[in-house]
């Protein structure tokens, strides 16, 4: 598995909003979630952040996107929550050992 070289982030993170929404818009045109869903799932996520006395700046609107994206998954039952963190886990091992500006490789017993 591969991922375009442009704006690749130093670390395993989605650094960008587009990168998680970008995995959104490929949940729903597989039917997988719902455009209410996601809409509800999202707003549920940034409340709770507020509540928790985020800044509502919009610095941390990604990682409420990747936050809401995870419980979909979860609550849908996409992938369990042990091969979710699996999988996480692989993805940082493999930025981490990936040459700047070289394709990201899984290693075929992670796919």
């Amino acid at each position: 598995m591969s991922r375009p070289d442009q704006n690749l982030p130093t670390d395993a993170e989605l650094t960008e909003p587009w990168q998680a929404l970008a995995l959104s818009i490929a949940l729903r045109e597989a039917g997988l979630i719902s455009t209410a869903e996601w809409s509800e799932t999202l707003g549920a996520e940034i409340e709770k952040a507020r509540a928790a006395g985020d800044p509502a700046d919009g610095t941390t609107y990604c990682g409420h996107v990747v936050a809401a994206l995870e419980r979909l998954v979860h609550k849908q039952g996409l992938l369990p929550a042990d091969l979710l963190a699996t999988r996480k886990r692989d993805w940082e091992d493999a930025y981490r050992r990936t040459p700047h500006g070289q394709p990201v490789r899984l290693d075929a017993s992670a796919d």
